[in-house]
Parts: structure tokens; sequence; C-alpha cells
């Protein structure tokens, strides 16, 4: 029975992306090139969140040596 539901569940979201189709934004996204503004700022944001959670691993290993 879970194994139904489960397939059942992934077919309708299969299909469920397939109806979305292309909007008018996607296209002036791809067309214009400026896809890879939001991609940058997020990969940048990305990026200091994880330098910050590595330097707090390291204060965190000094402290616990001390």
């Amino acid at each position: 029975m879970k194994r139904i539901i489960t397939i059942l569940l992934s077919v309708f979201t299969y299909a469920s992306l397939f109806a979305q189709g292309e909007t008018g934004a996607n296209e002036l996204f791809k067309s214009n090139l400026k896809i890879f503004v939001p991609v940058g700022v997020l990969t940048i944001i990305l990026l200091c969140i994880f330098a910050f959670l590595f330097a707090i691993e390291k204060r965190l290993k000094k402290l616990e040596e001390k």
C-alpha cells in the first residue's frame, strides 16, 4: 500500500511539472542572460555562510582544547 501511494505521488508530481509550461519570465531571463545575477548573488551568500560556519568551528575547537 505504501509503495502504491509513493508511486502515485511521484507520478502526479512529475505530471504537474510539465503542466507549468514556459512563461514569459523564463524566456526573458534566458534570452538576456540575466539569470546569472541571482545565481551569482545566491552563490556569494552561500559562500559567506559557509565561511562563517567554518570560522565558528575553528573557534570552538580552540575553546574545547583549552
